[in-house]
């Protein structure tokens, strides 16, 4: 039976995960290359567990604790033969690079964190970085380690909103004061 799609042999398979790895913007999982690469139907997951210790062996790629990462001989031959890719492919595989490079930096931007206190209760921990340093660091108590979590889930998938919303209602409650209120002028 004919293979579907533009991955047909190892040498594309092996090209696309020198495509991958020569753009994410650190060492990922076998998985993680899998997904990134799963542009094509021509391509199974068995495919890139076969490629990823040839490619190994070969000097194209190392394997730093568990994750795999590309080598300047790997970066050389990729960009040889890359061209080689068809370009619907190498469309996807960037764009599935680029959303997982956003997200990665994202995620070391975004911090949430659950403590258990003394009386039973839990303290959440939540903050959002820029590349400066924090921009904003919150810290509020749970009565259940299930709501911590829920409140560290929803400020991760949502810390930029939290934020802005934070900082518009400040600003918002600075409008509305009187003038030399020294409690809208942070003074007390």
């Amino acid at each position: 039976m004919e293979k579907h799609g533009f991955i047909h042999n190892m040498m594309d398979v092996k090209v696309l995960i020198l495509y991958v790895t020569a753009r994410v913007d650190c060492p990922v999982t076998a998985q993680t290359i899998y997904e990134l690469c799963y542009q094509d139907d021509g391509l199974s997951y068995f495919d890139v567990q076969e490629a990823l210790p040839q490619m190994v062996e070969s000097g194209h790629l190392r394997v730093e604790d568990g994750a795999y990462a590309i080598t300047e001989k790997g970066r050389e031959a990729g960009a040889l033969v890359e061209d080689s890719l068809a370009y619907p492919v190498a469309r996807r595989a960037e764009r599935a690079v680029e959303r997982f490079n956003r997200d990665v930096k994202r995620d070391g931007k975004v911090r949430a964190e659950v403590l258990p206190r003394e009386g039973g209760d839990f303290s959440v921990l939540m903050g959002l970085d820029d590349d400066q340093g924090a921009l904003m660091t919150l810290e509020l108590m749970a009565p259940s380690r299930q709501q911590a979590r829920q409140l560290a889930r929803t400020f991760h998938d949502y810390a930029e909103e939290i934020y802005q919303a934070v900082v518009n209602a400040l600003l918002e409650r600075a409008e509305q004061a009187p003038a030399g209120d020294p409690e809208a002028d942070g003074e007390r």
